[in-house]
């Protein structure tokens, strides 16, 4: 069973995430910052107090195309103002997208928040903005009788950085009970994402409480689109570092400034 993970930037580098989504072969593909505008396609540009960034308006439609087979769930973390090219400004979920090839089959879901609830922004905040997690279980279409549940999520960003926090230990403990009501006896649990923390960040002490390994440690999960010194964001875990039969944090292709996190069980 493959899956991937990967921050996809709201699609800024959508030409590269395009060719490379259908030839990962994914079984379950976990995107974070995914779009999602009401009957709008195309491009849109977002923008904060820190950066103004190009976005596909509708990531989440676009992938769909890309994977017409796939179940596709979107779930949106908080949701405001974009513009487009000829400066109108339309109203965008922002969220988290995970598509589940159809040979996979699908065994329930699960939704919340692991910082603040749903927020409608007039204007986009830089820190604090609320968090949404997904999850979901399925059964393995190549082991018999194991099922598997598949976590993600896009960490908190703090504009002051990626160290420990309140707010990200409430995260934490937050996202380690998600997981606990979200799997099920006997379940492979896997947890993946953008979690904007540094390798010795306390939350992983917490997820070890509820069984879980990290397999990134502190590998360069950043492109050459970052320009940043600090290079640590994403994050895998699993409950069973010895069904893993390959991981890899992928220098290419590059989709975005986030690297790919690939996982065969």
């Amino acid at each position: 069973m493959h899956i991937v993970s990967v921050n996809a930037w709201g699609g800024a580098r959508f030409d590269d995430l395009a060719a490379w989504l259908p030839a990962s072969k994914a079984d379950v593909v976990c995107l974070q910052e995914v779009t999602r505008t009401a009957d709008l396609g195309g491009w849109t540009s977002f923008e904060d107090a820190d950066r103004s960034l190009p976005q596909r308006a509708n990531l989440y439609d676009d992938v769909r195309a890309l994977l017409p087979d796939h179940t596709a769930l979107f779930v949106a973390s908080d949701a405001g103002p974009v513009t487009d090219a000829h400066g109108r400004r339309h109203h965008q979920d922002f969220g988290l997208g995970t598509f589940v090839a159809p040979q996979v089959p699908l065994l329930g879901t699960a939704e919340g928040f692991v910082h603040g609830e749903f927020t409608d922004h007039d204007e986009w905040a830089v820190s604090e903005r609320p968090r949404a997690v997904q999850g979901l279980r399925v059964a393995d279409p190549v082991v018999p009788g194991r099922t598997v549940c598949v976590v993600q999520l896009h960490g908190l960003r703090d504009s002051a950085g990626k160290g420990d926090t309140p707010a990200r230990q409430a995260q934490a403990e937050r996202l380690a009970a998600f997981v606990e009501d979200t799997r099920a006896d006997g379940d492979l649990v896997v947890v993946a994402g953008d979690l904007n923390l540094l390798p010795d960040s306390a939350t992983f002490g917490v997820l070890r409480e509820v069984g879980l390994i990290d397999l990134v440690g502190t590998a360069d999960t950043r492109t050459a689109a970052y320009p940043k010194p600090v290079r640590h964001a994403g994050y895998l875990l699993v409950s069973d570092p010895g069904a893993v039969v390959d991981f890899a944090v992928l220098e290419a292709p590059e989709v975005s400034d986030h690297r790919i996190l690939a996982l065969t069980l």
